[in-house]
């Protein structure tokens, strides 16, 4: 899917409003298909970017170690994320 600069600039919440309005417009039925067929594409676009912000975030999720006393002592990376 190519990218598009207007969504690649939106924050998440951004491009999630705009989705979930995109997604209130195709379950309403009122576009013709025309329409539908470029609120879907679009739609697809702005799921794949907050995906993509997503995965960014929760690649930079860090979990607090503590040593044996219970002191925090650093942190490292989430596993499984």
């Amino acid at each position: 899917m190519t990218t598009d600069p207007e969504i690649e600039a939106m924050s998440f919440e951004d491009a999630m409003k705009e989705l979930e309005t995109t997604v209130t417009k195709l379950e309403h039925g009122e576009a013709t298909l025309e329409q539908s067929i470029a609120l879907y594409e679009r739609g697809a676009k702005l799921r794949a970017h907050c995906e993509r912000r997503l995965r960014e975030a929760e690649e930079r999720v860090e979990r607090i170690t503590l040593s044996a006393s219970g002191e925090p002592q650093g942190t490292r990376p989430v596993d499984g994320l």
